[in-house]
């Protein structure tokens, strides 16, 4: 089967020059116990797999990558007696053993072994089931891998989902969705009435959005560089846009909401953008931050405040989700026109043009893309 494989790290833009992903033919093992074959239907770029590809985030190369997807199962493992082939999934980037402390805590993305897995590039318990011809293994973006036509991987990175559910929009709800809704619902835990900024409207920022506004928020703040973005999350619902260039954002945020919001969510994985967060942030709020800085990276953080202003500052990761209790929810709201995060995409583009789409993401020219095998 055909994946795209990164081939080492640290490549630059434009990438359809540096071509740091190449669409291969690979072997793929058949599924082993615990695991699933699942026919891949639609993959969604995240900047976690730009994060790879840069380097910002190191793991092992080579690597097929994606992690955000949708498929269709096609064959089952020995021991896996809870899906159906045929039965339409997404894919969920940390497989929880659920066993281990924090999955035993009901934090399933804290996982201990499906963290060591995905730093690894392995599935869970180690195994790898691509290779290429000459017998090289390729490691598992994320215990996914789905930019490819298939892909083998652990049941407990699955999730069933409608088998009506459009698979362009059901690949967002594996990561855009739970990260950014799940940030707002679940770690924030915004409430109705109350107000929440956004700082950064890619989709994970944009997803965020759209949850609060399905939470009830009263006000909703969307803060980001890109004109076209503030435009299409006051369309989206949003009651105020700035500019985050702008010296005075954080002023002109705080005047307009009394002293600033309850709640601030940064999406855009940059130390700016928290600072930004932080800021807006009034008297006994809290902010929250969903987005992954190069590890180097440090927020210098003024103690009086923290501490002489009661503030909150929360790390949220895949938004604390229970991916099996969450996706089924937001794909409700999705159906009953709660979460709209079909405007989110932009038009799908085949897997041989993934150096292109990852250009389109670097530049921020669009919000959600997806690949179709």
């Amino acid at each position: 089967m055909r994946a795209a494989v990164l081939q080492s790290i640290g490549a630059t833009a434009p990438f359809v020059a540096s071509t740091p992903l190449v669409v291969e033919d690979l072997e793929l093992d058949e599924p082993g116990p615990g695991e699933v074959l699942v026919r891949v239907e639609a993959a969604g770029l995240c900047h976690s797999d730009l994060s790879v590809v840069d380097g910002t985030r190191p793991r092992p190369v080579p690597m097929a990558l994606g992690h955000e997807g949708a498929g269709v199962v096609e064959a089952l493992g020995a021991g896996v007696d809870d899906l159906a082939v045929g039965d339409r999934v997404v894919t969920v980037f940390v497989p929880s053993c659920g066993a281990c402390p924090p999955c035993a805590e009901g934090r399933p993305a804290l996982c201990e072994p499906g963290a060591a897995a995905n730093t690894a590039g392995t599935l869970t318990g180690g195994n790898v089931r691509l290779r290429r011809p000459d017998g090289t293994p390729v490691h598992h973006h994320l215990g996914v891998s789905c930019f490819a036509e298939h892909a083998v991987v652990h049941r407990r990175s699955l999730v069933r989902v409608d088998p009506e559910l459009p698979p362009e929009h059901a690949a967002l709800f594996g990561c855009a969705v739970l990260t950014g809704v799940g940030a707002v619902v679940t770690t924030a835990q915004v409430r109705a009435g109350e107000s929440v900024a956004v700082v950064g409207l890619g989709g994970v920022g944009l997803a965020a959005l759209l949850g609060a506004l399905a939470a009830g928020a009263r006000r909703v703040v969307a803060i980001d560089l890109d004109p076209a973005k503030r435009d299409l999350a006051l369309e989206l619902g949003a009651t105020d846009t700035y500019d985050a260039a702008d010296p005075e954002c954080v002023a002109q945020v705080r005047a307009a909401t009394g002293g600033g919001v309850e709640h601030a969510v940064e999406t855009a994985g940059a130390v700016a953008a928290l600072e930004t967060a932080y800021a807006v942030t009034r008297r006994g709020g809290t902010t929250t931050t969903a987005g992954l800085s190069h590890p180097d990276r440090t927020m210098a953080l003024q103690h009086l405040s923290l501490v002489a202003e009661e503030r909150t500052l929360k790390g949220s990761y895949v938004g604390g989700a229970v991916p099996v209790r969450d996706v089924p929810r937001y794909v409700e709201l999705f159906r009953r026109g709660r979460l709209p995060v079909d405007r989110l995409l932009a038009p799908s583009r085949p897997l041989g043009e993934v150096n292109a789409a990852l250009d389109d993401l670097s530049h921020g020219r669009v919000v959600r893309q997806v690949l179709v095998p």
